[in-house]
C-alpha cells in the first residue's frame, strides 16, 4: 500500500501540461517554428528575470529520433538561458510534412532517449529539471506512437535521471538511474520492468556505472542534424546511396518568455454629485399669520 502511495504522490510531482494542443505545423521547405511561450507563474516559480522591456528568449532544443509504424518522432524540451520549461514531443505521419504534438507538454520536464522495439511498441525517456534532475520516468507507446502514457520509474519522489534504457521485447526491460553522488547505497541503480514499463523494480544499487546489455542501437536511418545557416535542427533520412537529405527542420528559436502587459484603461467619468441631504424642514402656512398687523379698510369721503 505505501508503495502504492509513493507511486501516487511521484506521479503527481510531474508538471501539469497545458489542456490546449497546439495546432499541426506542415513542412513546406522552410524550417518550422514550435511556438512557446510563460506564464506568470512560470517566471515568478523559476526565478526568471524577464521582463516585458526584456524578454527572456525560449529555445527548442531535439535530442532524439525514433520511427514507429509510419510515424517519425523527435522529442526534446523548450527552455531559456537558465530554466527548462517543458517537454516537447513532435510526430509525423506522413514522412515529415506534417507535424503535430501526440502527448501534452510536460512542465519542466524534458524527454531524451527513445526505443521501439518494434512497430507498435516504444519508449520514450524523460525526468523533471530544477536545480537538479528529479523523478525520472517513461513514456510508452503501443499503438506505434499515436498516443503516449507517462510512467515513474522510481517509486518514491526523489533526484535522478535516466543514464540509460533498453528492452529486449515488448514487455521486459532494464534502466540505470543516475540517483546522485549522496544517494544512499549508492549512486546508480539498475531496474528491471517485466510489464513493458509500466512498473519497474530495483535489482541492483552500487557505485559503478552498470552498461546495458540490451541498450538499443542507434537509428541508422534516421538523424537529428543541427543546422547553423537557418538556426534549425533537421531531420535527415538515409538515402540509399548514403546521401542524408532533409525531411523537415525546426528552428531553435521558440518564442519568448515575458510578463503579461497591464491593459490601461480610462478611468470611467464621474457621475453627478447629488445634493447633500439636510434636516431642515420647509414650512408651508395658510391664512394671515397671528402677529400680522390687519389691514384698516378706508373710510369713504
Amino acid at each position: 500500500m505505501r508503495a502504492v502511495l509513493a507511486m501516487i504522490l511521484a506521479m503527481a510531482a510531474f508538471g501539469q501540461p497545458p489542456a490546449t494542443a497546439p495546432s499541426p505545423l506542415v513542412y513546406a521547405g522552410k524550417p518550422l517554428r514550435v511556438e512557446a511561450g510563460c506564464t506568470e507563474d512560470d517566471i515568478q516559480s523559476l526565478g526568471l528575470g524577464c521582463t516585458t522591456e526584456e524578454p527572456c528568449a525560449i529555445y527548442l532544443e531535439l535530442s532524439t529520433i525514433e520511427t514507429g509504424a509510419s510515424r517519425i518522432v523527435v522529442a526534446g524540451n523548450l527552455h531559456t538561458d537558465t530554466a527548462t520549461l517543458s517537454s516537447v514531443l513532435l510526430a509525423s505521419e506522413d514522412g515529415g510534412v506534417t507535424w503535430a504534438e501526440p502527448h501534452p507538454r510536460i512542465k519542466n520536464g524534458s524527454l531524451d532517449q527513445a526505443q521501439f522495439f518494434d512497430l507498435q511498441t516504444g519508449w520514450i525517456s524523460g525526468q523533471m529539471v530544477g536545480a537538479l534532475a528529479r523523478d525520472p520516468f517513461l513514456l510508452l507507446t503501443t499503438d506505434g506512437g499515436k498516443s503516449w502514457r507517462q510512467r515513474p520509474v522510481m517509486s518514491e519522489s526523489g533526484p535522478g535521471s535516466i543514464e540509460q534504457f533498453g528492452f529486449e521485447s515488448a514487455t521486459t526491460g532494464t534502466v540505470v538511474v543516475d540517483r546522485g553522488p549522496g544517494a544512499e547505497g549508492g549512486r546508480y541503480a539498475l531496474l528491471e520492468s517485466r510489464t513493458g514499463g509500466e512498473s519497474w523494480s530495483i535489482r541492483s544499487v552500487g557505485r559503478e556505472k552498470v552498461a546495458l546489455p540490451n541498450r538499443p542501437a542507434a537509428n541508422a536511418a534516421w538523424r537529428l542534424q543541427a543546422h547553423a545557416p537557418t538556426k534549425s535542427y533537421r531531420v535527415e533520412r538515409k538515402e540509399a546511396g548514403g546521401k542524408w537529405v532533409a525531411v523537415a527542420s525546426f528552428l531553435v528559436s521558440a518564442g519568448q518568455c515575458k510578463p503579461k502587459e497591464t491593459e490601461l484603461k480610462e478611468p470611467p467619468p464621474e457621475e453627478p454629485t447629488a445634493a447633500p441631504a439636510t434636516d431642515a424642514v420647509e414650512v408651508f402656512q395658510v391664512g394671515t399669520p397671528k402677529n400680522a398687523k390687519k389691514a384698516t379698510p378706508k373710510k369713504k369721503p
